[in-house]
């Protein structure tokens, strides 16, 4: 992997820098969009031997995109959603336009999409520059990523262990520095676990933010994409990159008239945080976990935040989500034809099978409860800016394991058990951010979670600006893969 530097980063100089810093280079025509993909390019062919991160890659297109660039840089410049020729990855669910596209699954290894989802069609529109696909479990379906088509993701931080998933791929990308911004969805915590493992940024938006489902299903809340990057920074410049009405997508919401910048640069460290750790007892948390997130907290305490140990209440969160969840599958994955569904994982196709089996009374129950669990999150948050809890129980496990089957000691049922406290965000439809906090004795990244108001993302980039501020692991990242 060549020498490495002091910061233990070997890569370009410009693979190095901030999103927003590479874009003001852009914008001012210091560099230009090709040396920027040759240094993404160069940086890939160096670590994807090692992380398998971004299989997928679509260099003759991307250089096509970059010489275009040139061209509007003039025009749209000022546009604070401008990419200007940034390099971004995007995950393996999401259709590109004459780039294969495998879902991560043997039924569809081959599939060639002949049109890009309108989330990327607005984000080349607005000057990123594909440069590939990055790795997933099936279909998305998993905290760990691996398929039977690419295999799996590693985490660089230790090359034995997890990435995280589902989007794994774009974590191990931007932790490594081979892009600077990549695309995460997130349905059961697919875009904040990676984040976490990986010691970047991952935000999950309100539905229709950034974009929406896809169109065989436009009017799905459950699982939405997001911006992932290695500042919070860096995740608003992504955000505004991404939002904006589009007729095609009936849940998508119109731009604020504020960019999201705007509100990182505001940031205050006079914060107002509610930490649950566990979520009232709702998931088990271990204790190494927990101490480096109230560290990191009483380090905000110490530069002007607030923090109260407070948890709303959450009757029935486990069985709503878990209802919501497979309605969702039974809905998505579950109507791939059968020369598709007949290569799912095992995990993949219970979840399908729970769907198709619900009750219509069992759904019913889900959407009252999910509304009582809305009313009490709304209330609560109105006496703080975020509730603060774990992403993960537990640091990453070894990349081989599917799922870990104990955290704390407690037994977890199934692979779905040790992702629940991505359930609160996902049923109640908020915006949620993993903000890098610590290292743990091994020295795996750990993420808290912050959870904001409904809408709220700009409050809750400016809260994860302040927290950053003042943790001190920013700089950590992008890293040559280690392998201890």
């Amino acid at each position: 992997m060549g020498e490495k530097m002091a910061d233990g980063f070997s890569g370009p100089a410009l693979s190095g820098m901030d999103a927003h810093e590479v874009v003001a280079l852009l914008k001012k025509g210091e560099v230009s969009p090709s040396e920027v993909l040759d240094a993404a390019f160069s940086r890939i062919a160096v670590v994807e031997p090692d992380v398998n991160a971004i299989p997928t890659l679509c260099e003759e297109r991307a250089r096509e995109a970059a010489r275009s660039i040139d061209e509007r840089r003039k025009t749209n410049g000022g546009e604070p959603g401008w990419l200007a020729g940034l390099p971004i990855g995007i995950k393996d669910l999401m259709p590109v336009k004459g780039v294969r596209t495998t879902y991560g699954t043997i039924g569809l290894k081959d599939f060639v999409p002949p049109q890009s989802d309108p989330l990327v069609e607005k984000l080349e529109a607005r000057g990123a520059v594909v440069v590939g696909k990055t790795n997933t479990p099936e279909f998305g379906a998993g905290g760990n990523t691996f398929n039977e088509v690419f295999g799996r993701t590693r985490n660089p931080w230790d090359l034995r262990k997890s990435a995280g998933g589902s989007s794994g791929g774009a974590a191990a990308s931007l932790a490594t520095g081979e892009v600077w911004l990549s695309h995460g969805s997130d349905l059961g915590g697919s875009l904040r676990t990676p984040a976490a493992y990986c010691g970047i940024v991952g935000l999950r938006p309100t539905p229709g933010r950034a974009g929406g489902a896809g169109p065989a299903n436009a009017f799905a809340i459950e699982s939405v994409q997001g911006p992932m990057a290695r500042t919070v920074m860096d995740t608003a410049l992504f955000l505004d990159a991404m939002t904006g009405f589009d007729p095609r997508q009936p849940l998508s919401l119109e731009a604020p008239r504020e960019p999201f910048q705007e509100a990182v640069r505001r940031a205050s460290p006079k914060v107002r945080i509610a930490y649950a750790p566990d979520l009232g007892g709702f998931a088990p948390v271990e204790r190494e976990i927990e101490t480096i997130m109230r560290s990191a907290l009483e380090r905000a305490e110490r530069h002007g935040a607030t923090v109260e140990e407070a948890c709303p209440q959450l009757p029935n969160l486990y069985d709503t989500y878990i209802t919501i969840r497979a309605a969702n599958w039974a809905a998505g994955a579950g109507r791939y034809p059968e020369a598709v569904q007949r290569y799912f994982k095992r995990t993949l196709s219970e979840n399908i099978g729970l769907g198709k089996n619900l009750t219509a009374e069992r759904i019913y129950d889900a959407q009252r409860s999910r509304s009582a669990l809305y009313a009490n999150m709304q209330s609560f948050l109105e006496g703080y800016d975020v509730l603060a809890c774990a992403v993960a129980g537990l640091e990453p496990t070894l990349a081989e394991v599917e799922y870990p089957t104990s955290v704390a000691e407690m037994p977890m049922a199934d692979y779905l058990d040790w992702l629940r406290f991505s359930f609160l965000a996902t049923t109640t439809a908020l915006p949620a951010l993993s903000l890098p906090v610590g290292l743990t004795a091994s020295g795996m990244p750990v993420g808290i979670q912050l959870i904001g108001p409904p809408r709220g993302e700009a409050k809750l980039l400016a809260v994860a600006k302040a927290l950053e501020d003042v943790i001190g692991f920013r700089g950590r990242t992008p890293i040559d893969p280690r392998m201890p």
